[in-house]
């Protein structure tokens, strides 16, 4: 096969039902040093060398051969037609998909000292630091999560030069504000020991001036008695 009919473009009919991360099979028909052509269904694709997913092998033939049934997925597909293969299970959420401050289902992978790992279908786990494990303080992820588990986590930082995600299982900040934040017609507990304290000194007043009206009474039933004995 010649390097012009392996960059040949698809049947554009063909290029159009075929869709990125969907899942193909086909026949081996050709093996170069740069990977080989797999016959898809009428049309040739490219599995390059680096999409074996292996990497304990000298050469491609080493892993697969001409004449070979394969199962593979779509990894691209250009603007000329021509069809890349992976056979590597691309991610459930590519990375294009995932946003910041966004909130996904992950299941723990792996735990060390300084936190846990959590695959959300990335195409690479996220971390989730020990000190974003939770709100209160964590002597240990362990004492937090297990592998296995399956959490809620927030993307708090993406790094795509290198693939890495980080995690946060804290409550968001402005959940904290809204929460610690009363209602109009709540009152604050400040505002509440205020309220006593007034109604508490309104008591007093309203009972000392009682105090010195019965005073005052006592007072003139006094005078008018001694009066009376007196005369």
């Amino acid at each position: 096969m010649t390097e012009e009919a392996i960059k040949a473009p698809l049947a554009v009919e063909a290029v159009e039902e075929i869709s990125t991360g969907a899942a193909v099979s086909g026949k081996v028909t050709y093996i170069g040093v740069y990977g080989a052509m797999i016959d898809i269904g009428g049309q040739e694709a490219l599995l390059h060398i680096s999409q074996v997913g292996r990497s304990d092998f000298r050469n491609i033939e080493d892993i697969i051969k001409v004449g070979d049934e394969v199962e593979a997925f779509v990894l691209k597909v250009d603007k000329e037609g021509r069809v890349a293969l992976t056979m590597e299970k691309p991610p459930q959420l590519p990375w294009n998909q995932i946003r910041k401050g966004e909130t996904y289902k992950g299941t723990v992978t792996r735990i060390e000292d300084y936190g846990a790992f959590v695959d959300i279908g990335a195409v690479r786990p996220g971390m989730v630091h020990v000190s974003e494990l939770t709100d209160g303080y964590v002597q240990s992820p362990n004492d937090v999560v297990k592998v296995g588990e399956e959490v809620d986590v927030r993307v708090i930082k993406l790094n795509r030069k290198n693939s890495q995600i980080d995690l946060s299982m804290k409550t968001p900040m402005e959940v904290i504000e809204q929460v610690m934040s009363p209602a109009e017609d709540v009152p604050s507990a400040m505002e509440m020991a205020f309220r006593r304290a007034e109604k508490q000194a309104q008591h007093d007043r309203r009972r000392s001036k009682k105090n010195r009206r019965r005073d005052y009474d006592q007072d003139d039933i006094i005078s008018r008695t001694l009066r009376n004995h007196s005369s």
